[in-house]
């Protein structure tokens, strides 16, 4: 472009103020850019969303609750899975991070640019986090209870318990007033 086809720029009265006008039509194209980044994440998002569509449709319905897919927006958009998994885009905007949050920090169990690659990633999971969860409703169901005290027995345990306890109140008064 040549200095003809550009549109004429107002002349500003210093040197300062062309500075600023200049300065703020900078941060707004970065903003642009920005927004366009976010938006382009968001998408790639929604693509790995759709794709992964299969894999919680085949989830049970008892194992449906222990799972909240969706996307969240934000400053960092994120595709969640449950409440501690979600899958982040990567510095580049290509990669997909599967993020899980643990006791020791936020830890990385998949990366990938490939949608393909991540959705068998999340299988692995989500099939790992049923399989927990059966196991620890099994070891719960399968744990045996105290057997329980009849009322009689209980009663019993209670009116012998007083008498005891009376006996040697009895034994203590007896032997502390006849020295």
């Amino acid at each position: 472009m040549n200095d003809k086809n550009k549109p004429a720029m107002p002349v500003a009265a210093t040197p300062l103020k062309q500075a600023l006008h200049d300065a703020r039509i900078e941060a707004a194209e970065r903003s642009a850019v920005i927004i366009d980044l976010r938006d382009a994440e968001m998408a790639r998002l929604e693509i790995l969303n759709e794709a992964i569509t299969g894999v919680f449709k085949d989830v049970p319905a008892r194992h449906t609750d222990y799972f909240d897919r969706g996307v969240s927006g934000g400053v960092q958009p994120r595709l969640w899975l449950d409440a501690i998994t979600h899958v982040v885009m990567g510095n580049d905007k290509r990669t997909y991070r599967l993020l899980t949050d643990t006791a020791n920090g936020r830890r990385v169990l998949e990366e990938s640019t490939d949608v393909p690659a991540m959705r068998e990633a999340i299988t692995r999971y989500v099939a790992r986090r049923m399989v927990a969860r059966e196991q620890a409703l099994a070891t719960t169901e399968t744990r045996e209870e105290a057997p329980k005290k009849s009322r009689g027995a209980v009663f019993a345990a209670f009116v012998l318990g007083a008498l005891a306890g009376a006996g040697a109140l009895f034994a203590a008064v007896w032997f502390t007033a006849n020295p």
